[in-house]
C-alpha cells in the first residue's frame, strides 16, 4: 500500500511538471484591404468599392516539451467594402504537430505549390483583388478537391531548403457519375539571401500543373519569374483542353517608402482549343506609411483570345455576371491596406 501511494505521488508530480512545461500562446491577426476601382469587361464598365481578400485569423502554439509543439490556425475572409460575409474559416482551418521531424498538418489550407510559385512573385498587391494572377491554373484546387480534407507533411529546413507534400481526400463527396478522386500537391522552396527559388506540382484525375519560380534582389531592384506547364484531360473541358504553357515576369524598384511595380504574364493557347491564349499586364505603385499600412494604385488588363475568358467577372446594371470568351478585362484601382 505504501509502495502504491508513492507511485501515485510520483505520477501526480510528473503530471504537474508536464503542466508547467506546456506553454501556449494565441495571436489574433488580419488584413483589411479595400479599393475604389473602375472596372471594365468588354463594353460594360462600373465604378465601385471592392474588397481585396480581407481576412481575420487566429493562430496558436503549445509547447509540449522535448521539442514537440501543437499548433492551430483559423482564418476567415470578409468583405471589407460592406462588412458582409459570415465568420466562416474557409480560408484556413488546420491543426498541426511539429518538431525535429518537421510538421504534420490536418485540415483546410491553400496549396503550397501556389505559394511557392505564382503567389511569390505577385508583389504589388500580394496576389489579391482584380490585379491578382488571372492566368495561373491548378486542377486540384480549381476543379477537383479544393483545399479541404487535407493531410500534409512539411520537412524541416535544411541548408535553406524545405518541402511539403499533401493529399486532399475526396471522401466520396460527389454523387455518381461525378468523379471522386484525391488531389495531390507538392512544393519546394530554397531561400538564400537575395536568391529565392521555388517549385510546385499538383495533380487531380489525370490533370496536372507543374511550375518553377525564381526571385532575386539586388540593391533596390527585385526581379522574379515563374513558368507553368498544364495538362487538362477532363477538368476544363470534358474532352480535355490539352496542354499549355504559362509564364509571368515581375519587377519592383524601391525608393525610400515608395515601390514601383510592373509585371506581365502570358498564357499560351490550349493545344485543343484554338485562339485560347491570353496576356495580362499590371503597373502599380505602393507608398508604405508604416510596416503595416500602405496606400497604393494600379492598372491591370487581361487581353483574351477569341476562345479565352481569363480574368475577374464584372456585373452589369442588373447584377448579372459578365464573363464570356473573347472579352478583355481591365481595372484602375486606388486602395488602402492595413495589417494587424
Amino acid at each position: 500500500m505504501m509502495k502504491l501511494s508513492r507511485l501515485m505521488l510520483a505520477a501526480v508530480a510528473v503530471c504537474g511538471t508536464s503542466a508547467v512545461m506546456a506553454q501556449s500562446s494565441v495571436t489574433i491577426y488580419g488584413r483589411v484591404n479595400t479599393t475604389i476601382e473602375h472596372q471594365k469587361t468588354g463594353k460594360e464598365s462600373k465604378t465601385g468599392m471592392f474588397n481585396n481578400n480581407s481576412r481575420i485569423g487566429f493562430k496558436g502554439v503549445e509547447d509540449l516539451g522535448n521539442g514537440l509543439k501543437a499548433g492551430f490556425q483559423l482564418e476567415a475572409g470578409f468583405n471589407s467594402d460592406d462588412g458582409s460575409d459570415a465568420l466562416a474559416f474557409k480560408r484556413q482551418s488546420e491543426v498541426n504537430l511539429s518538431g525535429n521531424f518537421g510538421m504534420v498538418r490536418l485540415g483546410n489550407f491553400y496549396p503550397e505549390s501556389y505559394y511557392a510559385t505564382s503567389d511569390y512573385i505577385g508583389m504589388h498587391n500580394h496576389e489579391t483583388g482584380s490585379s491578382s494572377d488571372a492566368l495561373y491554373v491548378d486542377p486540384a484546387w480549381f476543379y477537383g478537391t479544393g483545399n479541404g480534407n487535407k493531410v500534409a507533411y512539411r520537412t524541416p529546413t535544411f541548408n535553406n531548403f524545405w518541402a511539403e507534400a499533401s493529399v486532399s481526400m475526396h471522401e466520396k463527396a460527389n454523387a455518381a457519375p461525378a468523379v471522386n478522386k484525391n488531389g495531390y500537391d507538392l512544393a519546394a522552396n530554397y531561400n538564400n539571401g537575395p536568391l529565392s527559388l521555388g517549385a510546385g506540382y499538383s495533380y487531380w484525375n489525370s490533370n496536372y500543373q507543374a511550375a518553377l519560380r525564381g526571385l532575386y534582389t539586388f540593391g533596390q531592384f527585385t526581379v522574379g519569374a515563374y513558368y507553368q506547364r498544364n495538362k487538362d484531360d477532363n477538368a476544363i473541358l470534358g474532352a480535355g483542353a490539352g496542354t499549355r504553357n504559362n509564364f509571368r515576369l515581375s519587377g519592383m524598384y524601391t525608393l525610400n517608402a515608395s515601390e514601383f511595380h510592373v509585371n506581365v504574364g502570358h498564357a499560351g493557347k490550349w493545344s485543343k482549343v484554338a485562339d485560347s491564349s491570353a496576356t495580362q499586364w499590371t503597373l502599380g505603385y505602393n507608398y508604405n506609411l508604416s510596416k503595416r499600412t500602405k496606400v497604393y494604385t494600379y492598372y491591370t488588363k487581361v487581353n483574351n483570345g477569341k476562345n479565352a475568358s481569363y480574368g475577374y467577372a464584372t456585373k452589369d446594371e442588373n447584377n448579372n455576371v459578365i464573363r464570356a470568351n473573347g472579352l478583355n478585362t481591365s481595372s484602375f484601382a486606388v486602395g488602402v491596406r492595413h495589417n494587424f
